[in-house]
């Protein structure tokens, strides 16, 4: 079986799809499978090792370009591919395979996609999480009709290889032996699901404080540099020369293999708090308008952080009401609480373990 996968546009989702691409192998063992994503998406494509092929998508997102799409269908005809699973919802996203002339396209119903989507699914309030809809795909309609029929639910594990960790150190010219905190505090969506930069500053500090081997790395695009900058100013001059602004610095694949080296990320619900969850760190991940039923991290252990409010989730990119009380009532104090709560020994000093 020969399977070319249509990916979502987003980091998040895409590490979420690795779910589908498992449970594909799963069932069909010697199925080869092709991930169509936009260039920012290759590089975690690359760290899945179910795709054999990442195929770039060279239409912008919210670009329709028919010509395009139909001169790109043509090209993939020659792969003679079985079947199509078409992952984001929209009309113009399963136009591609059905150019391509594959014959079974698989997908969620969206935007009158009746005639291009030949097996589709449409009860998808009975997958609240998304990693359990991506996997429905996999299934024959009748054998999978809500999320609880799923027989194993797999959780996206992206593949962590630097080549030698001392060569990616000094990429960024970092010493070995540090005792790196992870902190992820952009969010593509909006500011509604960002946790304020003086609130990721507070931990930086109680971390940094217990131990000078500890430093404190923050990931992100170009466009968290500058909140990367705001948080390592927070800290303060006794601690900012341990502070790392990585933030528009690294690849994709760098960040995969830096995260996997953290004790600890601390993210929004974002893109790479998906990616960390997926290189198996330890992980706390704060909600702001968001909701942890749908797009939880997939990873049983982590520590889920989210407001009681009434009003909370309501997906809003940004707060209805001009201040993200969600995100602001989750305090640094309450958070470190729940963190060395979880984890004792984030909150040991360096001092105290040496007595001890």
């Amino acid at each position: 079986m020969k399977i070319l996968v249509i990916a979502p546009s987003w980091v998040g989702d895409l590490v979420m799809a690795q779910s589908l691409l498992i449970t594909l192998k799963k069932l069909h063992p010697e199925a080869v499978i092709h991930v169509l994503a936009p260039a920012w998406c290759l590089d975690i494509v690359r760290r899945m090792p179910e795709a054999e092929k990442g195929i770039l998508m060279p239409i912008g997102h919210g670009s329709f370009d028919l010509r395009g799409r139909l001169r790109l269908g043509r090209e993939l005809r020659e792969e003679h591919y079985d079947v199509a699973y078409i992952l984001p919802n929209s009309w113009k996203s399963a136009l591609i395979p059905f150019f391509a002339r594959i014959k079974k396209r698989v997908g969620w119903k969206g935007e009158m996609r009746y005639g291009l989507l030949n097996s589709m699914r449409k009860n998808k309030k009975d997958f609240p999480r998304l990693i359990a809809r991506y996997s429905a795909l996999a299934w024959p309609l009748d054998k999978v009709k809500k999320q609880e029929d799923l027989e194993f639910l797999s959780y996206p594990r992206l593949r962590v290889e630097p080549v030698d960790p001392a060569v990616l150190l000094n990429k960024f010219g970092i010493k070995e032996g540090v005792l790196p905190l992870g902190l992820c505090p952009g969010a593509e969506f909006g500011p509604a699901k960002k946790w304020p930069p003086e609130y990721y500053a507070a931990l930086a500090k109680k971390y940094l404080s217990l131990n000078p081997a500890r430093e404190c790395w923050i990931f992100g695009s170009g466009k968290d540099r500058e909140t990367g900058e705001t948080i390592r100013g927070l800290t303060g001059e006794e601690y900012q020369s341990r502070v790392r602004v990585l933030a528009g610095s690294t690849t994709l694949e760098d960040a995969i293999d830096l995260l996997a080296m953290c004790s600890l990320v601390i993210s929004n619900d974002s893109g790479l708090m998906h990616v960390s969850a997926a290189v198996g760190v330890r992980l706390a991940a704060v909600f702001g308008s968001t909701s942890t039923v749908y797009t939880p991290p997939s990873q049983d252990d982590a520590l889920l952080i989210e407001s009681d409010m009434s009003c909370h989730p309501c997906f809003k990119r940004v707060c209805p009401r001009g201040n993200p009380e969600c995100l602001t009532s989750l305090l640094p104090d309450l958070v470190w609480d729940r963190l060395i709560k979880k984890w004792p020994d984030l909150g040991v000093s360096e001092k105290a373990a040496g007595e001890s």
